[in-house]
């Protein structure tokens, strides 16, 4: 497995600075699908997985409305990006390596980094890219490149700041109305995290298209003062406070395929942009994936 992060967690990710953790990726993760149950229970039985038992609802320039229903959200413990690490722990990682070019040969695939060095000489070729990267990688399989390329990926800026005090904020994690702001989390609140207060801001679609090459201090300046219009009181200033550009956050729509895979050519792809955005999507899209590997060569 080769991956262009220091670690195997994508979008599932987390970041630590002065004493704060914050998940400023996918937040928690929902269940649907009885596959996914099995995984789900199965994190939680072991400790990788538990309840984000938060207050949630959504916000709007002061108003707080409290959520209805009893959505279950789960979370990684101690961050969400244990749950990668749990799924790779008995994989062979080749972190910080970026994969530019696949060539295909009689015998198999060849693969080749950024800096054109070889990687090695690999029978089948599983993509997990973003649409828009994993098109680029494709290209020898012309019409999975051509699936891949049809599908938009929408931005995300998130704005991870730390507090000296507690907020005293109403909810723990709310959905954001009429705001540039889609989404707010208390970080600190899910189970087995640092104390100190540390929040996720997530802007919109829209917002972060819009702004999606604005530099981030100009984005952390922007986005707390959406919070604190939507808490409708203003904030102290952040201990600590930094700005991360998802530039593929969210397939919008994913394909209906779970996976896109060429018998043929052993050659396929996989991610949460594949019959369904969010943690589960990409779970069953890879699912999916290597049970057409194990069927089908």
């Amino acid at each position: 497995m080769f991956d262009k992060g220091r670690a195997p967690s994508g979008r599932v990710a987390t970041r630590r600075a002065d004493g704060f953790a914050f998940d400023h990726g996918a937040q928690y993760c929902t269940v649907r699908d009885p596959l996914f149950a099995e995984q789900v229970e199965a994190w939680v039985r072991d400790g990788t997985a538990g309840e984000w038992k938060g207050r949630f609802g959504s916000l709007h320039t002061g108003a707080v409305e409290p959520a209805r229903g009893s959505t279950v959200r789960y979370v990684g413990k101690p961050a969400m990006s244990a749950l990668a690490r749990a799924l790779a722990q008995d994989l062979r990682i080749h972190a910080s390596t970026r994969v530019d070019r696949l060539g295909r040969e009689p015998d198999g695939w060849r693969l080749h980094d950024d800096a054109g060095r070889e990687l090695g000489r690999f029978d089948v070729t599983l993509v997990t890219a973003p649409a828009p990267q994993a098109a680029t990688l494709l290209a020898p399989a012309p019409e999975l490149a051509r699936r891949a390329a049809g599908v938009p990926m929408q931005p995300c800026w998130a704005v991870l700041a730390g507090f000296a005090g507690d907020l005293e904020a109403p909810l723990d994690g709310a959905f954001v109305v009429d705001s540039p702001l889609s989404w707010v989390a208390r970080n600190s609140s899910k189970p087995d995290r640092p104390p100190a207060e540390s929040w996720v801001l997530h802007a919109g679609p829209e917002w972060s298209r819009a702004h999606l090459e604005l530099d981030g201090e100009a984005v952390t300046q922007r986005l707390l003062a959406a919070f604190a219009e939507a808490l409708g009181r203003p904030l102290p200033t952040p201990a600590y406070v930094a700005a991360h550009r998802w530039r593929y956050a969210s397939p919008d729509p994913s394909l209906e395929e779970r996976c896109l895979f060429d018998a043929d050519e052993r050659i396929g792809a996989a991610g949460d942009w594949c019959g369904g955005p969010r943690v589960e999507g990409a779970f069953l899209s890879g699912a999916v994936l290597a049970r057409e590997l194990l069927e089908r060569t």
